[in-house]
């Protein structure tokens, strides 16, 4: 009888400790160092923290558009930020839910903080991962730890030299395909296309490609219900605060959970597929050189897809029987693939159709863009070593991630008390979430001048802000964005093939009207005037 007490009282117990700890002893002790350190910030209410502050700021904020040539969008995404860092300072503490979040803008400090040396104490908290488990589970995104760098280091190969180099047709012919079908739809004459659909349908193909080698058709299915998945996230997210909210049914949930069957049963069916050719090697291309405006006979072959290597890791580890090495369950081989296919494809989409917005609005710099591309290849089909000499598209590209960056927020959670900064140090209790406002930091004036919220992409010439503390915009450090080589390469192809077929300019239908979803995007899409050359 003793023992059935003891155990009842310990089921009741340990999630009254837990609430206790989370919701009270935690949040006093932060709050209490942070103070002495005259860190303050908004006060937070019981439970939801400051969520239905920054909620109601930001609804009002993007209740309506903006003018075309705007792009002042802090004050619309982020007016929290404004309206506190006038209260408190560039330093600031406010909460999310139960989660202490402190907003960190200084530069030098950022850098301290993302670089290897806090590397190992910092990851994704409970609150992003429970968020995001049923979207992109365990993957290299939401992994912490030893097991973030075990993954790290099997993908991040994947996308860096030669194996970088081995993506470079698929996406030059997927490219091809996009540039016939807009021929196609526009004919002869200018023509009004969304052009933010075809960007996501040609990113979605090339990431299905590279991902799931010759099985991109089912990659293309999945690509297409992780983007549902990723907006009921968003919406679920927002109600984690609710202790235990997760457990209670909702709509919602119900719908991610359908969705996440569908995902995975598709993957298991590719990866059954896969199993069976563990020794498969990189498929030769077969597009010739008078058809295609990929390099000559001199091009790499194509790349093996992410899934095949992580299957082939998977396999070799089995064979080697080593219990303390780090293994791919089927479970993380998935997550793995959801992450990278949906980070890619999406990042990439989104950096396109910004840019395009800005060269669309900004016709001389299109123009200007235009003659390099037409330089540069002088007439013989786009090869690799073309992309290097693409300098002024190379600015073009970084004064849109600048501008209109695709992640907004940079979070980090902090497993380990630490401290930044020199005489005056700032201590960093072990609980604490770092938030760094990359959009906030992309736009001061401070850093960039006063002409930051203008699109100049020539501020970039002769200084590589990519190697600064000032331009973020796939984070930096450790774990900064292992696909932003294959992002970046894959943006200069199909802006150079898209610049060297159309011309275009912004349609008068277009909505000026920035918002985020976990990721930056146009509201209303990108209409633009396309003019076949």
């Amino acid at each position: 009888m003793a023992i059935y007490v003891l155990v009842f009282l310990l089921i009741i117990l340990r999630p009254l400790w837990m609430f206790f700890s989370s919701y009270i002893l935690i949040p006093w002790r932060i709050r209490s160092i942070m103070a002495k350190q005259r860190v303050f910030g908004p006060p937070p209410r019981c439970f939801s923290g400051n969520i239905f502050d920054i909620a109601s700021l930001v609804s009002t904020t993007t209740s309506s558009d903006m003018e075309i040539n705007d792009h002042n969008i802090v004050g619309r995404l982020l007016p929290h930020y404004l309206l506190w860092s006038k209260q408190y300072g560039k330093r600031f503490i406010f909460w999310y839910g139960n989660e202490p979040r402190l907003c960190l803008t200084e530069t030098d400090l950022i850098k301290e903080f993302l670089s290897s040396k806090n590397s190992p104490a910092t990851g994704k908290s409970w609150l992003q991962r429970q968020g995001t488990k049923d979207f992109i589970g365990k993957g290299i995104l939401m992994a912490n730890g030893q097991d973030w760098f075990h993954q790290r280091h099997i993908v991040a190969p994947h996308f860096m030299g030669d194996k970088l180099k081995g993506f470079f047709e698929y996406m030059v012919e997927c490219s091809k395909e996009t540039m016939k079908e807009l021929h196609g739809v526009i004919g002869r004459e200018e023509k009004e296309v969304e052009i933010s659909e075809y960007m996501t349908k040609l990113t979605a193909d090339i990431i299905a490609r590279t991902g799931f080698d010759n099985s991109y058709d089912m990659g293309e299915k999945i690509l297409h219900l992780l983007e549902r998945m990723k907006d009921l996230t968003a919406e679920a997210s927002r109600h984690l605060w609710f202790p235990g909210n997760r457990f209670f049914p909702s709509k919602y949930r119900k719908e991610i959970e359908e969705l996440k069957k569908k995902v995975e049963k598709g993957m298991r069916e590719i990866m059954e597929m896969k199993k069976t050719d563990q020794n498969e090697k990189p498929i030769e291309s077969t597009t010739s050189s008078s058809s295609s405006s990929s390099s000559s006979s001199s091009s790499p072959r194509k790349q093996q897809g992410l899934l095949q290597v992580l299957l082939s890791y998977d396999s070799e580890n089995k064979q080697i029987n080593n219990k303390n090495s780090f293994t791919y369950t089927q479970q993380l081989i998935m997550d793995e693939c959801k992450t990278l296919f949906f980070a890619g494809h999406d990042t990439s989409s989104l950096l396109l159709t910004w840019t395009i917005m800005l060269l669309a609005t900004n016709p001389s710099w299109q123009e200007r863009a235009r003659n390099e591309v037409l330089q540069v290849c002088d007439q013989s089909p786009l090869s690799i070593d073309h992309l290097s000499k693409f300098t002024l598209l190379q600015l073009i590209i970084n004064e849109s991630l600048r501008l209109y960056p695709p992640a907004t927020l940079l979070p980090r959670m902090v497993f380990e008390d630490m401290e930044l900064g020199g005489n005056n140090k700032l201590h960093i209790p072990k609980g604490l979430s770092v938030w760094i406002p990359v959009l906030a930091i992309h736009h001061s004036k401070e850093l960039w001048g006063e002409d930051a919220d203008e699109f100049k992409p020539e501020r970039f010439a002769g200084k590589s802000f990519a190697q600064t503390r000032n331009f973020l915009p796939f984070a930096s450090g450790p774990r900064n964005c292992v696909g932003q080589a294959f992002a970046i390469m894959e943006a200069k192809i199909i802006l150079a093939m898209l610049l060297s077929n159309f011309s275009f300019r912004i349609s008068e239908n277009y909505r000026h009207a920035p918002v985020n979803v976990l990721t930056l995007k146009p509201k209303y899409g990108v209409p633009v005037y396309l003019k076949p050359l």
